[in-house]
């Protein structure tokens, strides 16, 4: 019945079984006073345009509407908010939508069973109707007209918008508001249906839990749904950038800059996506950390300061790293970084270097595990890109050297950087 997956070498371990309403379910027990519940559909905002077997032709839908689903599953035909049920058994209760999934959430120190019960019970349980559906679209709205105020999204956003040419990661994960407002009940249940089915569906928990219990409110809960066999469209996106610079100014007290730099290797999965992450996690550690030479000397010429940071998005279809900050001469630090690169292809880059960054590497990929929060939601991340979060120590263990060395010839390439800017206004 329960499957136990294991690495003994990091002593972490989970139960997987697959319910019998098609839902994967996934326990880590775990000795920590908080438990932490994440119930999430592999349907994200990139999700835009898809069909199921037997249709002829590409379902297109607008944008913001994975969004717009997450915020309406809450509601209920009784009128109860699924959040007002939470706050009586004291659980902390969240949802959020991501380019590639949606995932509700509970955390709890008491009432695990009864707060899991309405986190299957509502995300099971849609209800929308006209004229509920055009009360939130004026909610959205306002949820999107902030998101317009913010720097900090719009710089990112902006960047995306100019870096994909086709690719639906190029548009705001809410949508504007025009796109929410030509959404209807109809369509809300033709996305739910198709992707809230439970075997695109993945449960997964973390704390003072057991199988059996998990089971049990399964059992009680969840009804047997037949696979969907769901077609999502494939974007054509060409290589390179659609714009190298793209500037706007709002209300900021100094220019707040986004460098990107596309990936265009796609179809990389599963193990494969889960080292070059790691390898390129490394690779941006070592040459722009804050422990960098590259840091220490662009901070001590004043031209970055302590909010420069590096991260990453890497997906089968598309992926991406930004570097990002705030700097009086922004397009100056695209410039370093792009010579920083170029003097580490020329020069080599240094293997104690490589040693200490893989370290600090290994350890967060241990240390995850410390938190209920973490380890669910890292491993449905994980989980969706086709590989075990388990698997990961030992991937990243696995790298060497010259895998850095390769991947930086292979990902660095000039014409593919970009620089989105949010200037101070005059």
């Amino acid at each position: 019945m329960f499957n136990l997956v294991e690495n003994k070498k990091i002593d972490e371990k989970y139960y997987f079984f697959k319910h019998e309403s098609g839902l994967d379910i996934y326990v880590f027990p775990k000795n920590h006073t908080t438990s932490y519940a994440l119930f999430g559909t592999k349907y994200g905002s990139i999700d835009n345009i898809f069909k199921i077997k037997g249709e002829e032709e590409f379902t297109v839908v607008p944008d913001g509407i994975a969004h717009f689903l997450e915020h309406k599953l809450f509601e209920s035909e009784d009128g109860i908010h699924a959040d007002q049920r939470f706050a009586d058994t004291g659980a902390y209760s969240n949802a959020y939508t991501d380019f590639d999934k949606t995932c509700y959430l509970f955390s709890c120190a008491d009432n695990f069973d009864e707060s899991l019960e309405i986190l299957l019970d509502f995300v099971t349980h849609p209800y929308f109707t006209e004229e509920t559906v055009k009360k939130e679209q004026g909610i959205i709205g306002q949820e999107i007209k902030m998101y317009d105020d913010n720097p900090g999204w719009q710089v990112y956003f902006q960047m995306l918008s100019n870096m994909y040419e086709k690719h639906s990661v190029r548009l705001d994960i809410a949508g504007t508001v025009e796109s929410i407002s030509d959404i209807t009940a109809d369509i809300l249940y033709k996305c739910y249906n198709t992707f809230y089915n439970l075997n695109n569906m993945v449960l997964c928990v973390a704390g003072d839990v057991t199988p059996e219990r998990v089971k049990n409110v399964a059992d009680k809960t969840l009804k047997k749904s037949a696979p969907v066999d769901i077609e999502r469209f494939k974007y054509d996106e060409p290589d390179g950038v659609k714009k190298n610079i793209t500037e706007k100014k709002m209300i900021v007290s100094k220019p707040l800059f986004d460098i990107g730099l596309k990936d265009c290797e796609r179809g990389v999965a599963g193990k494969d996506l889960a080292k070059k992450a790691a390898e390129l996690d490394i690779l941006n550690n070592m040459l722009f950390s804050q422990s960098s030479d590259f840091y220490t000397r662009l901070y001590n010429e004043g031209k970055i300061n302590n909010k420069f940071g590096v991260g990453g998005e890497l997906e089968p279809e598309y992926g991406h790293w930004i570097y990002s900050g705030e700097s009086d001469t922004p397009v100056e630090i695209m410039e370093e970084i792009i010579k920083e690169f170029e003097n580490k292809i020329e020069t080599g880059l240094d293997r104690e270097e490589f040693e200490r960054c893989k370290r600090v590497s290994y350890a967060g990929s241990i240390t995850l595990f410390d938190s209920t929060d973490n380890i669910t939601n890292s491993f449905i991340s994980c989980l969706f890109k086709g590989y075990d979060l388990l698997d990961l120590p030992e991937i990243i263990g696995g790298i060497t050297f010259e895998d850095i060395e390769k991947r930086l010839k292979q990902v660095f390439k000039k014409e593919n950087f970009i620089i989105s800017v949010i200037n101070p206004v005059d």
